[in-house]
């Protein structure tokens, strides 16, 4: 009882960095700025607008070779239709270009979030890690599970599935990392030494 209430505050600042994280990601973003490393956004950048030209050009020297309304020459039309939404639609999201004319992502964290590209890298990234976790501490406890209950054969309860307990979990778990922790807290996140097996070398 009494270690359960001393981890309290610990997993309640750990909750309140998460809101504060979060809120920072997903407040109020500032608009593209141009200043990042030389990038400016794509539909001011002159070498992707001669880019976007170069590339209908070339798609249009092709369909002359071919007799209009033909198979070859109606593909490469809507080829270029795509093309011209492509790069249409990079422009509208306020993608930054480089002197390349090429659509550049911006990585580094501080300068996604408060420049407004968090939806470049940043948040992918973290929208990733939270559902491989996830899935992860489900199937672990799932696992668990089956070990408890079903001791002389756990491996039949991963062949069939125990479809409402497995349900029931995936529904519970979705704070998995306030969970985590603790349980990383209490000592059992991880398995002793001797529990793991080793292969003969």
């Amino acid at each position: 009882m009494v270690a359960r209430a001393t981890e309290q505050p610990a997993v309640a600042k750990f909750v309140a960095a998460a809101g504060l994280a979060a809120a920072l990601t997903f407040g109020s973003v500032q608009p593209a700025q141009a200043d990042i490393s030389g990038l400016k956004p794509c539909k001011s950048n002159k070498a992707y607008k001669k880019r976007e030209k170069k590339a209908l050009k070339a798609l249009k020297k092709r369909m002359s070779q071919y007799e209009e309304g033909s198979a070859p020459a109606l593909a490469i039309e809507a080829t270029m239709d795509r093309t011209e939404k492509r790069f249409a639609m990079y422009a509208k999201q306020g993608l930054l270009c480089g002197s390349d004319g090429y659509p550049h992502l911006i990585a580094e964290p501080a300068l996604a979030v408060y420049q407004g590209h968090a939806g470049d890298i940043f948040i992918p990234t973290w929208a990733f890690l939270y559902i491989a976790g996830y899935i992860g501490f489900v199937g672990r406890k799932y696992l668990q599970y089956q070990k408890e209950t079903n001791a002389k054969n756990p491996q039949e309860g991963e062949i069939i599935i125990d479809v409402p307990y497995a349900s029931k979990l995936a529904m519970s778990n979705w704070l998995w990392p306030v969970a985590a922790i603790r349980e990383w807290q209490d000592g059992e996140l991880f398995a002793e030494d001797d529990e793991i097996t080793v292969s003969p070398r």
